[in-house]
């Protein structure tokens, strides 16, 4: 151990030495007002089918709740900044838009590389006995890196930091060492509401609020059935998550490129990908293209029923020959988005179709699909 250095300090540089862009230090008994908020949100039902959430809600509420003999939270950040603009596609309509995070290594398996080869030294130099997390357990790590100091939990609810912008993926070490703690974050968000404003679907309740089930990242990821009509327009695009509100928070001017992670630099077929591609993608093709990437977690019918939903978006003609074949899939949730962006492509062709194929549908929520383009033309349900 450098004696010239306290371990907070070591512990500090051995974290960049890592790749890590941020490091700090906080108390395990802080942040009992998060936990607060969290049953709040909860109550509320915001978080939609994360159902996950409510089970373990009071390990997630405090450190201690998850592991009693914690003392000190060791909250880190490695930067995933991205060099050219996410909001650059967003007029692009074949093309379809994935988050500035997914479009690279997965970043559960290269942040918890680094905290676990920190881990190691940690316990080699100083003793005691921790834990390592990146969002797989209750952790909060969002308050918890706010209180050691990374930053602070923005309007968007998401952390914002002087130096790296939003562009932040969280790691935290639970060790029994008491460590000194680092002065909290202060939010400096100030009167500015770029984020709310950006919303395509008008998720914040309120800033620092928001309501997972108007989100398009939730509503692409995390939802299994059909995504809800009144949000299929908002998502243009977009096939996997959504950065508008990150993109736009004027802390981003200060975050370098430079800085991120090498493993989360976007791999050419997941910067721009052609939605004529991806439309075609059986599960093997699935499980090809997304290897080695957040994405595959979702599966093949859940992505294909976003870029049906991107499809239909478009106004894209050299789709509709996909899309027409996509009205037989197997799974429902893709026939019923495939229904849906025939209606937007070709409201002719989508006449023709419900003709043939509602009489012989079997499954009520894709048959319901037929009714929503009838009922919003004014033809009642007489389908």
């Amino acid at each position: 151990m450098n004696e010239n250095k306290s371990f907070a300090e070591q512990i500090r540089d051995k974290a960049a030495e890592l790749g890590f862009a941020a490091c700090g230090i906080a108390s395990a008994d802080v942040a009992p007002a998060a936990g607060e908020r969290l049953r709040a949100w909860l109550a509320d039902g915001a978080h939609g089918d994360m159902i996950w959430m409510e089970g373990r809600a009071d390990q997630r509420a405090s450190p201690r709740g998850l592991w009693p003999q914690v003392n000190s939270v060791i909250a880190l950040g490695m930067s995933y900044a991205p060099a050219i603009d996410p909001l650059a596609l967003a007029t692009v309509g074949e093309r379809a838009r994935i988050s500035v995070y997914a479009q690279g290594g997965d970043y559960h398996d290269v942040v918890k590389r680094a905290l676990k080869a920190l881990a190691r030294w940690i316990v080699q130099t100083g003793g005691g006995d921790l834990k390592v997390f990146v969002d797989t357990a209750p952790v909060m790590e969002k308050p918890l890196a706010e209180a050691a100091g990374l930053g602070w939990q923005g309007k968007h609810t998401n952390l914002v930091s002087r130096s790296d912008g939003s562009w932040l993926f969280l790691g935290a070490i639970y060790t029994t060492l008491n460590l000194p703690p680092d002065a909290p974050g202060r939010d400096l968000c100030g009167s500015c509401d770029a984020c709310q404003r950006a919303c395509p679907t008008d998720a914040f309740a309120a800033p620092y609020r928001l309501d997972a089930r108007r989100c398009i990242s939730y509503l692409t990821i995390e939802h299994a059935g059909p995504i809800p009509v009144e949000f299929r327009t908002g998502i243009g695009n977009r096939i996997y998550g959504c950065d508008d509100c990150l993109a736009v928070c004027p802390w981003n001017k200060f975050a370098q490129a430079a800085r991120a992670n090498l493993a989360f630099a976007p791999r050419a077929e997941l910067a721009a990908p052609a939605l004529a591609d991806l439309l075609t993608l059986d599960d093997a093709g699935f499980r090809t293209v997304f290897a080695g990437s957040p994405i595959k977690r979702i599966g093949r019918n859940r992505m294909i029923r976003n870029c049906l939903i991107a499809a239909g978006n478009s106004s894209s003609p050299v789709l509709l020959p996909l899309v027409i074949g996509l009205l037989d899939d197997e799974a429902t949730i893709v026939r019923g988005a495939a229904i849906w962006a025939l209606a937007q492509l070709d409201p002719a062709r989508w006449h023709v179709e419900r003709a043939a194929r509602q009489p012989r549908e079997a499954d009520p929520l894709v048959s319901a699909e037929w009714l929503f383009p009838a009922v919003a033309a004014g033809e009642g349900g007489d389908a």
